[in-house]
């Protein structure tokens, strides 16, 4: 190993929460050429740190060979691996993916005997303790005040904080339910809106009986009722609130004039009311609308964690979440996963009526027949591309679908298939300048899937096409009508039946 190698495995110094008695070691790079005395601060199975005269290092523990009488064995110590936040989402997922997590890894896991205990996570010839995992419900300030203190490894949250790395561990649709018996057939997202925060107080106000609103949710201090009310831009006004989930959607489905906002995931015996937008667009909770963000009130559910490096099995943990089997437990607990999804685009029978209603004068027969033939034999993935309001910048989220997508197109995922990248604008302006604006964005998102996927063959790349205005996912009289419309989908079909063209012609 040479010395830049050494010196690459020197890493930046990094705080370590659990410090043990200071004694010398020395450690050396395999090839004999340097040599690093200190005394160990550390050491989780993977990297040591040491307290130097340089000050306190992390050494990757494969470059060295440790020598002194404070050397561990080589062997990672028992990882303590506290997770404190919402509760609902973490005990709906947590125990089915930590029992995953075990299954995966070949390891053995010891239930815990009730909420707050530990979970053992151990080694089957050995019997050695490998892990301790444990949940404690609580509120999103007390469990990031743990956080920040070291007090706890990992927090369940709705909402990043930005002196933590944060990563989404499942999504949420938050949709209105009302009691079985409740006559009214759907609801606008204005008219909720106005009914959450007061302004609306009688069913008959928004279409029903004349009977008074029951306003039921959460405690304003719970994760889902800060997502709301961050949504709403004001705090719910509720007559009544309930510990959890659960206890909410048995209290709506018992009454027949109740209104609740909650988790899909969570609508129990209670019947989730049907949403629209302002101009009648339907709004559906469907698992590609959420993770395309076309429904509009869609909450991510976040895992948070310290920036300094957590133990080697925790972040083995952190890894697993990724995985197929993980997706599929998160799908099973009835959160929406963040695995690619896909749905034929002429069999969505919804979006092309909604290009028909809402079709404005400068949209011809032509355009919408044009529509309609490129929709032929190709699908949808739920990978979609936004951009930040007046910018040319793709949001966070769609930052993140690019890298997702170029993974899989090195991957050769899509091999035998023609991608397409295709562009719509809102209704705002002429026609004309709407197509090339939509153009424009979806040569943007090609760009930047070329930068971030150098090595792949430009065969497997997609082609761009745009229809400006002609398919309105919602109402342009709002603004997040508006940023729903302007868009960049991701269309594929078999390649035998038509290569996309890399710029459809204006129309």
């Amino acid at each position: 190993m040479g010395v830049k190698r050494w010196r690459a495995a020197i890493l930046a110094a990094l705080l370590w929460p659990n410090w043990v008695m200071a004694q010398d070691v020395t450690l050396t790079s395999r090839d004999g050429s340097l040599s690093l005395p200190g005394t160990l601060v550390g050491y989780d199975g993977e990297f040591y740190r040491i307290e130097t005269s340089y000050g306190r290092l992390t050494v990757d523990g494969q470059s060295v060979i440790c020598e002194g009488p404070a050397c561990p064995d080589l062997i990672a110590p028992k990882a303590i691996i506290r997770i404190e936040g919402a509760k609902d989402a973490g005990i709906a997922l947590l125990p089915r993916l930590i029992a995953g997590f075990a299954n995966a890894s070949g390891l053995d896991q010891a239930a815990p005997a009730e909420l707050g205990q530990f979970t053992a996570l151990t080694d089957p010839v050995t019997g050695k303790v490998l892990a301790e995992i444990s949940f404690m419900p609580t509120t999103a300030e007390v469990a990031v005040a743990d956080l920040s203190a070291g007090k706890v490894e990992m927090v369940v949250a709705t909402v990043p904080k930005p002196e933590f790395r944060s990563r989404v561990l499942a999504l949420d649709a938050l949709v209105p339910i009302v009691a079985m018996d409740n006559p009214v057939p759907r609801i606008s997202t204005t008219d909720l809106a106005r009914a959450l925060a007061g302004d609306v107080t009688n069913w008959v106000q928004i279409g029903g009986p004349d009977m008074p609103i029951v306003l039921h949710a959460m405690a304003p201090n719970s994760d889902l009722q800060r997502a709301l009310s961050a949504r709403l831009g004001r705090d719910v006004v509720a007559a009544v609130t309930h510990p959890d989930l659960e206890v909410l959607a048995e209290a709506v489905a018992s009454d027949p004039w109740a209104l609740a906002v909650t988790g899909q995931s969570h609508v129990g015996a209670a019947r989730s009311l049907p949403l629209t937008d302002s101009c009648g667009f339907a709004l559906f909770p469907s698992a590609l609308a959420v993770k395309a963000e076309d429904y509009p009130l869609t909450v991510p559910v976040l895992l948070l964690t310290p920036r300094h490096r957590l133990s080697l099995i925790a972040r083995e943990f952190i890894d697993y979440l990724s995985t197929p089997d993980a997706q599929a437990i998160i799908a099973a607990a009835g959160y929406v996963d963040q695995a690619v999804e896909s749905r034929s685009v002429a069999g969505n029978g919804d979006r092309l009526l909604a290009a028909i209603k809402g079709a404005g004068e400068e949209t011809t027969l032509a355009d919408l027949q044009g529509l309609t033939r490129a929709m032929e034999g190709a699908e949808r993935l739920s990978l979609t591309f936004r951009f930040d309001d007046g910018s040319d910048a793709m949001d966070a989220h769609s930052q993140q679908n690019l890298t997702d997508l170029a993974r899989l197109i090195e991957a050769g995922l899509f091999k035998g298939k023609a991608l397409s990248l295709v562009g719509f604008s809102d209704g705002s302006g002429a026609a004309l300048a709407n197509y090339d604006l939509s153009l424009s964005r979806a040569r943007i998102v090609l760009a930047a899937l070329k930068a971030a996927a150098p090595d792949a063959p430009e065969t497997a790349l997609p082609g761009v096409m745009a229809f400006g205005e002609v398919m309105p996912m919602a109402c342009d009289e709002t603004a997040a009508g508006r940023r729903l419309n302007r868009r960049v989908e991701l269309w594929v079909r078999p390649d035998f039946i038509q290569r996309s063209v890399r710029d459809s012609p204006a129309p």
